[in-house]
């Protein structure tokens, strides 16, 4: 009994039980991905994911609760790679003045929304109407301010008020999300470098308050 208890789990076509469940949980993740960035996220039904990615209901719910958890894991991913590109950006400037690093992640993030709108519109999109949606965005804004604060540290002036500097950091990120839902919907008529150096010009009037000169 004990050496069958420990036999190993049956292998289909070479993959295991787990193995072909995280291929099936991907595959409802991409379609997801797909039918967002076409027709916006109230577009993403459990049905409608099952049948781009040609499984059947029963392998939704293997994976996930509800519509809400799967929106929140999809969100979750792309969160997590724009995250990933900003500190990729700012990782060759790290011994550079904050500034240098605020450009090198605007530039970065800009020219994202430019080159690839449609993804871009999982994050810096409309959620109005999805409780998990905003919920997750009010938290990646605090995770970006927390992120900014943190990468601004080293340089901060002693006297630095650190509740004016979140708040802010915080109208700064908020400000920065209308002026790229701005620019999409072409109420701010500028190219991307050109956007990128407006936005920088804003940050760099809002450091001497902060940072040490």
């Amino acid at each position: 009994m004990e050496a069958a208890a420990r036999a190993p789990r049956r292998r289909y076509a070479g993959k295991s039980a787990d193995e072909r469940r995280a291929e099936r949980r991907a595959a409802l993740v991409a379609a997801a991905l797909e039918i967002w960035q076409e027709s916006g996220w109230a577009a993403v039904t459990m049905r409608g994911v099952c049948a781009r990615a040609s499984l059947t209901d029963r392998y939704f719910y293997e994976s996930f609760a509800d519509r809400d958890a799967l929106l929140a894991a999809l969100w979750d991913q792309v969160r997590d790679e724009t995250l990933a590109m900003l500190l990729g950006a700012i990782e060759p400037h790290a011994d550079d003045d904050p500034l240098v690093q605020l450009r090198a992640a605007l530039f970065v993030v800009v020219h994202h929304i430019g080159d690839e709108p449609q993804r871009a519109q999982i994050i810096f999109g409309d959620h109005a109407g999805s409780a998990v949606l905003e919920q997750r965005r009010r938290e990646t804004i605090q995770m970006a301010v927390d992120l900014l604060i943190d990468l601004a540290r080293p340089h901060l002036r002693p006297d630095a008020d650190e509740t004016g500097l979140r708040v802010s950091v915080l109208l700064g990120i908020g400000g920065f999300v209308e002026t790229v839902l701005a620019w999409r919907s072409g109420l701010v008529e500028v190219d991307a470098d050109a956007l990128v150096e407006h936005l920088t010009a804003v940050g760099a009037a809002l450091a001497p308050r902060f940072l040490l000169s």
